[in-house]
């Protein structure tokens, strides 16, 4: 039966909710940019960038507020710094692993060197989450999912050092923590403290680490021009289109056994994870979130 005019008001009504969250987190971002002039430059952290990580978490997670989404938000635009640190700025593998044991000491409690806006932007990120009564249990974990970020963007840097001597399909795709989900859902989940989701972290990494295969290979069917132009490695670079669909389908039904009984178990982490394979699938069919560097 079609849908009432009532029934088309309400879903716009909460879609209109969900698009002023993001709004919120949008001018959030935008000033966490701000505060970090050298870390985000306007070319290519632009406007839309900032829209389209808020509107990604706002729709993630509809049914939490600015407040509990802002660290998330954030958590999103620091792997991005990282990302385009290492992918376009990085000049030599000895730059990423200063890098690389910079930020994993501020996790471990250090302050940032002078200067680092990075790792000053990361001790923010540490300090708030240490706010919440999860953190102490669980900072290993964010730790551990930071540190797994960093070696596998350190990774593709070199294989791209040596574009005739790719990796294979699967070893690339058993790189995807180098998109940094799993990480940012970690934030997500240790600051939210759901005693659920806390009591069932094991499972869900796993099944945020196969969501995190899938937005991999969703990205690149989304990015593969863009990725040309700015020289990144994509799936397509290695594999045909049909076979990047073809796997999708299978992580997608592989995702929805592992989800299952999550969804009995910790329904609110469970039901975050099919929002984001849901949302991805639909916006890269025309976008992605990169401004024009």
């Amino acid at each position: 039966m079609p849908a009432t005019v009532g029934d088309q008001m309400t879903m716009a009504a909460e879609q209109g909710r969900i698009c002023a969250l993001a709004a919120k987190g949008q001018r959030d971002l935008a000033a966490v940019a701000a505060a970090y002039p050298e870390l985000f430059p306007a070319r290519p952290f632009d406007a839309a960038l900032f829209g389209n990580v808020a509107m990604a978490i706002a729709f993630g997670a509809p049914w939490c507020d600015l407040d509990q989404l802002r660290i998330t938000n954030r958590a999103v635009l620091w792997g991005f710094a990282v990302d385009w640190l290492v992918d376009h700025e990085a000049r030599s593998r000895d730059e990423i692993d200063r890098l690389t044991a910079r930020c994993l000491a501020v996790l471990d409690g250090d302050a940032p060197a002078d200067g680092d806006q990075l790792g000053a932007f990361l001790a923010e990120l540490r300090d708030e989450l240490a706010t919440g009564p999860a953190f102490a249990a669980h900072r290993h974990r964010w730790r551990e999912e930071t540190r797994t970020v960093l070696a596998a963007m350190a990774r593709e840097w070199d294989w791209k050092q040596h574009p005739d001597r790719l990796p294979g399909f699967e070893e690339y795709l058993d790189n995807a923590a180098n998109l940094a989900c799993t990480v940012v859902n970690v934030v997500h989940w240790i600051h939210a403290g759901d005693p659920a989701t806390l009591a069932h972290l094991d499972a869900l990494l796993a099944a945020s680490d196969q969501v995190q295969r899938i937005l991999r290979l969703v990205n690149d069917l989304g990015t593969y021009e863009r990725d040309l132009r700015w020289g990144d490695l994509n799936a397509l670079l290695l594999v045909p289109r049909a076979d990047v669909e073809q796997r999708i389908s299978q992580l997608v039904a592989d995702a929805r056994e592992l989800l299952a009984p999550l969804h009995g178990r910790c329904p609110v982490a469970a039901n975050y994870l099919a929002r984001q394979i849901g949302f991805s699938s639909g916006f890269y069919r025309s976008t992605d979130f990169w401004g024009e560097s």
